[in-house]
């Protein structure tokens, strides 16, 4: 029983992530119906922040409020750094890469984020890289596997591959007003090279995000509080920023349709829900863990886009989704070794406390019992020639 306690326990973090890599994908795929309807995608990112508001401060403030410390003014800053690199910049930047591109290429260009999110903890000393262990290597590997494989399934196309019987077409009308997906672009090259660099913009900023979110979950270790305050900023600067460009107010206008779904699925489930468990796997794993599970939400926007989309499957898609599975693995593989190696090897700084007991400390001091601590360092042969010398 024990034994599949400790199963669970390591499993926990991987199955979220999984479950997080899905729902992102069916936002994508919401996105691209509240856009079919017309409705202004800057408009869906500010409801999408002020719904994850809406659902996650009362439940910060019931689970946490008794165990949540003091705010203080590096929180209050790092919270806002988060709303800022992990809510409005990078979601408006996406949403200007899919208006400029496609849906398929945004999403393939989202697999650079642990490329970019391993440079940067390389950057601030949070990951290390030793090529010359295997477990280096296979995260280097691994990396390069994944991003390979998306890259794959975006620009090679194939013979088309039919698995399923059945298709359903969701857009039934008002074809032109959703952007179209395919494997190099759309529209003149200037256009499109300034999607592509909005997107690459996006995930470099969700990439720092992941950095930032590891270093407030040490200080401030409360996943529904920290995510509250995230959405708190996050909604505040994507309001300010729609208000500032889009006019129109009857874009803000929702009804019982697919506008409201929309935004209420993105703010409650993937802004408010799964923020917090990104969060808090963060916490327990690190952001280069986080960051390697981008590619599953590829796998399963293809697949989505096949069947629900009428959207055509191809061979490329197929091949490149087995990379991105053998890169997740050899990067799992490599996080996996690093953490026992970690586990085993004592820190630096670990302190040994040494009881010693003599009788004249029970004379003098009444029973009380001499303690000498000994920190281990590197320099011990110097450590113990000045313990002789005194």
């Amino acid at each position: 029983m024990k034994n599949m306690l400790k199963v669970v326990e390591v499993l926990k973090p991987v199955v979220l992530m999984v479950v997080v890599q899905i729902a992102n994908a069916w936002v994508n795929v919401l996105y691209k119906l509240a856009v079919n309807d017309g409705m202004s995608l800057r408009v869906v990112v500010a409801y999408r922040y002020i719904f994850a508001t809406a659902f996650i401060a009362p439940l910060a403030y019931i689970l946490e409020r008794k165990t949540r410390t003091k705010m203080t003014c590096t929180i209050l800053f790092q919270s806002f750094l988060c709303g800022l690199f992990g809510g409005a910049l990078p979601q408006n930047l996406q949403m200007e890469a899919l208006a400029l591109t496609s849906v398929t290429f945004a999403t393939a260009i989202s697999n650079l984020v642990p490329a970019i999110t391993f440079i940067l903890s390389l950057s601030f000393g949070m990951e290390r890289l030793n090529l010359r262990k295997a477990a280096g290597k296979a995260k280097i590997i691994g990396t390069l596997t994944g991003i390979g494989g998306a890259m794959l399934m975006t620009f090679y196309r194939g013979v088309q591959v039919n698995i399923l019987s059945f298709h359903i077409n969701l857009f039934n009308n008002n074809h032109n007003n959703h952007p179209k997906s395919h494997g190099s672009g759309s529209g003149s090259g200037g256009l499109f090279l300034l999607g592509a660099l909005s997107s690459f913009s996006s995930n470099a900023s969700y990439a720092l995000w992941l950095i930032i979110q590891a270093k407030m979950s040490r200080a401030y270790p409360y996943p529904y509080s920290s995510t509250a305050l995230m959405c708190v900023m996050g909604a505040i600067l994507s309001v300010t920023f729609t208000f500032c460009l889009e006019r129109d107010l009857s874009q803000w206008k929702l009804g019982w349709n697919v506008r409201l779904l929309t935004v209420a699925y993105a703010g409650i489930v993937v802004s408010g829900i799964m923020v917090a468990v990104i969060s808090w796997c963060v916490r327990m794993r690190g952001p280069l863990f986080v960051s390697v599970f981008s590619p599953l939400m590829l796998v399963v926007v293809a697949f989505a886009g096949s069947t629900i989309l009428d959207e055509n499957l191809y061979l490329g898609s197929i091949m490149g989704s087995l990379l991105i599975v053998c890169g997740l693995y050899l990067v799992l593989w490599g996080k996996s070794k690093e953490m026992v190696k970690n586990q085993l090897v004592p820190s630096k700084s670990d302190k040994l406390e040494i009881v010693v007991k003599s009788q004249d400390s029970l004379k003098n001091n009444g029973g009380e019992e001499d303690r000498v601590t000994l920190t281990h360092m590197h320099h011990n042969n110097r450590t113990e020639k000045e313990g002789e010398q005194n």
